[in-house]
């Protein structure tokens, strides 16, 4: 009698994986030409070294956050390796491209689950690292809408409202009881009492490397903005700006669940934000903020797309040599 082959190489699940990663480059790749055909309608002189220092902090602005999923995981009692989860969840980031985002719990949880990773525990992680990062990005926006005319207007109180709505969920106490909710460890009493390992120690360190991303999410949006031509103004002094920019466009976009990847809601937000401080610079401002908006676009859907494609390859690339000691000839 064969053995039973194992659930991860099934033919049934290998198609599965496959027309969920084709539904998700669909999707990606939609987002891409819609972002292009905006962007041709302005006679943009772009410098390419900016671009590259745009894409490389895009891709670094990623990991404080991946960090943090794993030191997550790791503490909810799941082994998976570092590498796995940067693997996972790089990738996992293309499936905000699908609408109502759920497809970036599926494709983390689904690439991460192993005999070391219980895929509930996996999933409810997933909520934990989004509703972090989002949390802290809302409390950079408000810290900036308070010091602008901008707090009178209702994206301030809906940035507020994110705020408190994801930060709270991601208390302990909280998100053990919310996960149990969601019938996370129902069949198993060992998840549960990973749950309650979660100490604020986790939730601290979350702070920090969000708030490192967060900075690095800045310096990509000021880079997008140098690679259009535009002049430096202040400088880096102006990074704390580009920061809370970044911050509150991807906020509200991820607020806007029925928008795949707050496909156009992030543009506007990000454009809005940025029109009164270009005005010093030309006169053509409203034009500027959005094609730098369309073009930051471009830069993050280009840089998940290669980074996911190089982690997807290396990992086929490291699974093959174990699957042959699996299955001599």
């Amino acid at each position: 009698m064969s053995e039973r082959q194992p659930f991860g190489k099934r033919p049934w699940w290998l198609a599965a994986k496959i027309a969920v990663i084709a539904i998700v480059v669909g999707f990606v790749w939609r987002t891409l030409l819609d972002a292009w055909s905006q962007l041709g309608q302005y006679p943009w002189e772009f410098q390419g070294q900016w671009i590259a220092v745009a894409a490389v902090s895009y891709v670094l602005a990623l990991l404080p956050p991946s960090l943090f999923w794993y030191a997550a995981l790791r503490s909810l009692g799941q082994r998976p390796s570092f590498w796995e989860a940067l693997r996972a969840y790089y990738i996992g980031h293309l499936g905000k491209y699908v609408p109502g985002k759920a497809m970036v719990i599926v494709l983390r949880a689904g690439m991460i689950r192993s005999s070391r990773v219980d895929t509930g525990v996996a999933a409810a992680s997933v909520f934990l690292e989004s509703l972090t990062w989002v949390s802290v990005g809302a409390v950079l926006a408000v810290g900036y809408l308070l010091t602008t005319v901008a707090r009178h207007e209702p994206v301030f109180w809906l940035s507020l409202g994110v705020m408190v709505a994801t930060g709270i969920p991601t208390l302990p106490p909280i998100f053990s009881r919310l996960a149990k909710m969601a019938g996370v460890g129902k069949r198993d009493p060992e998840v549960v009492e990973k749950l309650h390992r979660l100490g604020f120690g986790t939730t601290l360190l979350g702070w920090v490397l969000m708030a490192l991303g967060w900075v690095l999410m800045g310096l990509a949006n000021w880079s997008t903005f140098r690679a259009m031509g535009l002049p430096a103004g202040g400088g880096m002094v102006e990074i704390p700006r580009f920061i809370a920019a970044a911050s509150l466009a991807i906020v509200v976009g991820f607020a806007a669940i029925f928008a795949p990847g707050g496909v156009g809601i992030r543009e506007a937000v990000l454009a809005q934000v940025m029109i009164p401080y270009l005005r010093q610079f030309t006169a053509q401002a409203e034009v500027v903020a959005w094609g730098a908006a369309l073009v930051f676009r471009l830069v993050s859907v280009v840089s998940e797309l290669a980074v996911s494609g190089m982690l997807y390859a290396v990992g086929l690339a490291r699974a093959k040599p174990s699957d042959q000691r699996s299955h001599p000839l």
